[in-house]
Parts: structure tokens; C-alpha cells; sequence
């Protein structure tokens, strides 16, 4: 009891010490750019990457925390019960082991002893507890994962998190969730200009959408990253961010498209590699509004597009056709048969369907790096007489409109960042997530049976079979399975290529340290 009170008083004093800092690093904040004279420092020990999308905010438990740039600064910062590796197969990070009760409602995790937070104060199971709480409370979108959930404290090392229903895949979710020191507000800004983490780095300066600069945690519980810092820059014109990688202001670069990928690979001082990524090109259908109630319209309109053409054309290096509406890097993939490209039977299809060709579909996406492939897809089925308005939004109207369902198709690059089909399936497409119009209560028996066992090889199974419902009755089109394309300073050693596009430096080192 006198450890508890003790631990909770010096986490007040510590947090009002770091309202202070905050405030005094805020000031630092204006003046830090992605261009000072650190730039491709890999002479001094120092590291810089371009990641692929902004780092707008470091709250991995508030409304940006699924975005892959906070998710890429978080994994750095903080540290989770468990983690994916490299390719996608689970590991303790906080937690030694874990296990599941008998009707796997209940998962037991023990906790690693002697982690400390990056100020010296011990992380222990009230840490975790209030972690999941704030995150549960602020409703972001990684609290989706949880529906119903709760966590409670067994002792200083354990922890239990309860589901309301059988849910295997809690592990893998578990990958987007963040521990921070207990006692983080809902909206304490000042915490996260200057955050306090258990992860191998702590934030140096942070300029939201600008720069991020991590340097080494000294209180980190495992083997020390030995770079002297890595910054993390914004850099969002596509030709700016490869011009930066060619000349070495920049020591990383991935999401790199197939047209730069040729000249890449001839610049000797580059390392360059493409891997297989949980990311699958995802078209959704509204099943909701008249025009595609049908699963029939759904199909023909799908065979309407010659997504083999257009993937040889725009993605001949980092994509393949799709097989399964998850890719094969995902517990729970299993191949489907392909839909052939046959715009005569998906014009007499929609012709016998009764199909209103007057009528324009409305196709949201976001991100202008998607659209050359949106208008090829709209130019096939423009060939068919089917007449449709591509919407390009801003990321935040995107996912409003997105969860209104004010659209007909959606185009996203979906991916599974716990390499588990239950974060994707299991929790997109059942009739209470409400995310397509589409309710099958038959996929909802096979999608709650997969969640209620932690055999793999019977999770894989009603997966399988969940997944053929998907694909016949074309709840969507799914065009490509994504692969990630990395180019690095030939000079680093340690790097390796992350199935998700979230690369960790914290073994990285360069040829100088």
C-alpha cells in the first residue's frame, strides 16, 4: 500500500514537470525543421527518414492513433503488451507471456519486471490498466478494436482483459495499443509535446505534420538503440521526398511507386526491397442504396473492371491480384477463385438486373497518389455504361463520409495491422458494424465462431469460409494485395523491411557506430 501511494504522488510531481517542459519545448517546437544540417547524417550516427504520411499527433489513443504516421512515431515512444514483428508474427514487448481462459473470453497477461518509463519511474500493471481506460474513454478508432472490453489489475505484474464475447484474436489487436504513465488526461497536450514512454527512443522536438526527432530512451529496458538521433520528416511531394532520398538528405524512404522503383535499384549506394504487406486495395459496395442491394449488380460490375491490366500497368513491382479479402500475410487468408474480366456478361448482367445506367455512382477515395487507378477503374466501367463520379476528399471528410455511408463505392488501401482477419472481417463486416450496408447473419455465425477459438487452424477454416460469402456476393471488389517498396542509405546496418510500412530504427545503427 505504501508503494502504491509513493508511486502514485511521484507520477503528479512528474507530470507537472512535464506540463512545464511542454511548455518550454513548444517555444524550441517553431524553431525545428526537417532541414537543418542533420540531414542524411548517417556519418554522425544520425538518421534521416521520410515517412510516407504526416505525424500529426503522438496520442496514440486519441483520434489520429490508427494513423500509420502516429503509429510509426508511437511504436518508438511507448511500448505494448505485445507487438508484430517484422513479418507479422507475434511477440512480448511489456508482457512475458499471455494465455486465454477456457472459452477465451478472457486473456491473462504477465508483465516483464523491472521496465521503467524513460523518467525513471517504474511501469507496472496500474500503468496498463489506465492506458486501456483513456484509451477506451477517448472513442479513437484503435478503441474500436474493444467493443465492450475491460481491463483489470491482478497484481503489480498481471493483467486481465475480459471480453463480453470469445474473441481470440486479442493479442494481435493489442498490436495499436499503447502503454502511457497513468494519470494522462484525455486532452493533456502538454504531455504529448514532450511525452514520456518506455519505448527505445523519447521525442527530441516535435512539429505536428512537420518533423519528429527521436533520440536514444537511456532508461530503455532492452538493448539501446546506439544512433544518436533519427528524424523523422514530412516531406509530401512525391519527387521532393526520392530527390531527397538520391542525393542522401534523407537516409529511408518506402511507399515508394513502381515508376521511381528501375532507377533506384541502379544507384549503387541504395539498398532497395520490396515485401508483402498486410495492405489489400479494398472497393466496398453500399449494398444499402437501390442500385447495389443486388449481389448480382455487385459481381457484374466487379467483372466490368480489368484490374489485371491495370495492375500490370501502375503497380507491376508492388502488386498482385488479390485472392481473398485479406492478403496472405493475415491469419485467416484463404485464396478465393478469381472473378475473370468479362464486360460483355457484366453488361448483360446489369442489363437482365434491371441496373439504372442513367444513374452516376458516387466513388470516394482519398489520397492523390490513388488516382491514376481510380480513373482506369472508372474508364473500364464507363465501357459498360456504368456512369461514375470519382470524389477525391480530404482524409478527415473521407472517414466522416466514410461512417455515414455517403458514398456507393469506397476505394482504401485496408490493411490488418494485427495480422489477424478478426480486426478486419470480424470487425468490418458484420451486421452491427454497419460499414457497407450488407448484413449476412450466416457470415455473422462463422465470423463470431472464428473469434471464439484460439486454434489456428479452425480460426483459419471458418475464415475461409467467411471469406467465400465475401467474395460471391461481392460485399466488395478487391483488386490488389499491396507490397511495400523500402529504399535505404546502403551505409545502415540493421535495417529491415516491416510488412505494415512501420519500420522500427531502434536496431538500426550506421557504418561510422
Amino acid at each position: 500500500m505504501t508503494r502504491t501511494r509513493e508511486h502514485g504522488r511521484s507520477r503528479l510531481i512528474r507530470l507537472a514537470a512535464t506540463a512545464t517542459a511542454g511548455a518550454a519545448l513548444l517555444a524550441a517546437c517553431s524553431t525545428t525543421t526537417g532541414g537543418d544540417d542533420n540531414g542524411g547524417g548517417s556519418a554522425s550516427g544520425d538518421v534521416t527518414v521520410a515517412g510516407t504520411y504526416p505525424i500529426e499527433s503522438l496520442d496514440p489513443h486519441g483520434a489520429q492513433g490508427a494513423s500509420t504516421g502516429t503509429q510509426l512515431a508511437a511504436q518508438e515512444i511507448f511500448s505494448r503488451l505485445v507487438k508484430p514483428a517484422a513479418d507479422g508474427t507475434l511477440e512480448g514487448d511489456l508482457a512475458a507471456s499471455w494465455k486465454p481462459n477456457k472459452d477465451v473470453t478472457a486473456w491473462t497477461f504477465t508483465l516483464r519486471s523491472g521496465v521503467t518509463f524513460s523518467d525513471g519511474s517504474a511501469l507496472d500493471a496500474d500503468d496498463v490498466v489506465a492506458s486501456f481506460q483513456r484509451m477506451i474513454g477517448l472513442n479513437g478508432p484503435n478503441a474500436g478494436n474493444f467493443p465492450g472490453d475491460t481491463m483489470t489489475k491482478v497484481s503489480a505484474t498481471e493483467v486481465v482483459l475480459h471480453s463480453p464475447a470469445p474473441d481470440a484474436s486479442v493479442p494481435g489487436k493489442l498490436g495499436t495499443f499503447y502503454v502511457l504513465p497513468s494519470g494522462i488526461g484525455k486532452d493533456d497536450t502538454a504531455f504529448f509535446n514532450h511525452p514520456v514512454g518506455s519505448g527505445p527512443f523519447t521525442v527530441n522536438a516535435f512539429t505536428p505534420s512537420g518533423s519528429l526527432v527521436l533520440v536514444p530512451n537511456k532508461k530503455y529496458r532492452g538493448t539501446k538503440p546506439t544512433l544518436g538521433k533519427v528524424t523523422i520528416r514530412n516531406i509530401p511531394e512525391l519527387a521532393a521526398r526520392m530527390t531527397a532520398l538520391r542525393t542522401g538528405e534523407v537516409d529511408v524512404v518506402w511507399g515508394i511507386p513502381d515508376d521511381q522503383l528501375a532507377s533506384l535499384k541502379g544507384q549503387k549506394d541504395l539498398t532497395v526491397q520490396t515485401v508483402p504487406s498486410s495492405a489489400e486495395f479494398t472497393m466496398w459496395f453500399n449494398s444499402s442504396i437501390p442500385a447495389l442491394k443486388d449481389a448480382k449488380v455487385r459481381r457484374a460490375i466487379w467483372q466490368a473492371v480489368d484490374f489485371k491490366t491495370i495492375i500490370d500497368k501502375l503497380y507491376p513491382d508492388t502488386g498482385k491480384a488479390a485472392d481473398a479479402p485479406v492478403t496472405g500475410v493475415v491469419l485467416g487468408h484463404v485464396t478465393q477463385p478469381a472473378v475473370a474480366y468479362d464486360p460483355a456478361a457484366a453488361k448483360a448482367a446489369l442489363t437482365a438486373a434491371g441496373f439504372d445506367f442513367s444513374k452516376k455512382l458516387r466513388l470516394q477515395f482519398a489520397n492523390d497518389e490513388f488516382k491514376p487507378f481510380i480513373e482506369a477503374v472508372v474508364s473500364d466501367l464507363q465501357k459498360v455504361g456504368v456512369q461514375v463520379d470519382p470524389l477525391e476528399k480530404e482524409q478527415a471528410v473521407f472517414t466522416e463520409d466514410l461512417l455515414a455511408l455517403k458514398w456507393d463505392i469506397n476505394f482504401q488501401q485496408l490493411a490488418t495491422p494485427s495480422y489477424d482477419a478478426a480486426s478486419n472481417l470480424g470487425r468490418l463486416y458484420t451486421c452491427a458494424a454497419k460499414r457497407m450496408g450488407y448484413c449476412n447473419k450466416t457470415l455473422d455465425g462463422l465470423l463470431a465462431a472464428a473469434g471464439a477459438t484460439a486454434d489456428k487452424a479452425k480460426r483459419t477454416d471458418l475464415y475461409g469460409q467467411a471469406s467465400k460469402i465475401i467474395w460471391q456476393d461481392a460485399v466488395g471488389m478487391y483488386p490488389m494485395s499491396v507490397s511495400i517498396a523500402y529504399a535505404w542509405n546502403s551505409d545502415l546496418k540493421g535495417f529491415v523491411p516491416d510488412a505494415s510500412g512501420l519500420p522500427d530504427f531502434a536496431g538500426v545503427r550506421t557504418g561510422g557506430s
